[in-house]
């Protein structure tokens, strides 16, 4: 895979964004081993050229509510394109389900849905039954707690795209 001209110091800036979010200049300098201005101006091309998204908080949602977090696996009766874009519409205008990976192998799908309860995640799964997406079968795991929840460590990754 190409890795688009990145250097070291690049990523170490993507680095520390991911990590940090938002950041001042002196502390992406500090973070980055580089200095102030011409960090700023690499992080400003790093937006530009769009390897980064966004910025985002990670809000400690169980502190402010009860939720219930569930993760499914769906696999489709059919296998068509216009199969996978009636499925994927449907995902992208339901705001409960936070992420959704297309999958090779036994399942089509895996989604995660974070719900305020269980009656209203079956609604949201009623619904998914009603829309005809040609879902053959469905499974569902509650989870119960989240042991790990990080973004992939971006260094690393690097270093071995080039071997």
């Amino acid at each position: 895979m190409k890795r688009y001209g990145l250097d070291a110091t690049d990523i170490r800036i993507l680095s520390a964004v991911q990590q940090h979010g938002q950041l001042s200049k002196m502390r992406l300098a500090e973070l980055a081993n580089i200095s102030p201005t011409p960090g700023w101006a690499r992080l400003d091309r790093l937006k530009a050229a769009g390897f980064i998204r966004s910025f985002r908080a990670e809000i400690a949602l169980d502190r402010i509510v009860d939720v219930t977090q569930v993760v499914v696996t769906v696999s489709l009766t059919h296998h068509r394109k216009a199969d996978f874009e009636r499925f994927e519409t449907f995902v992208n205008a339901h705001d409960e389900i936070t992420e959704c990976l297309a999958t090779g192998g036994g399942m089509d799908y895996v989604i995660k849905v974070v719900s305020p309860n269980l009656v209203t995640f079956q609604t949201l799964m009623q619904a998914m039954q009603e829309a005809e997406l040609g879902v053959d079968r469905y499974m569902t795991y509650i989870a119960t707690r989240t042991v790990k929840s990080a973004p992939p460590n971006l260094a690393r990754l690097a270093a071995t795209t080039g071997k």
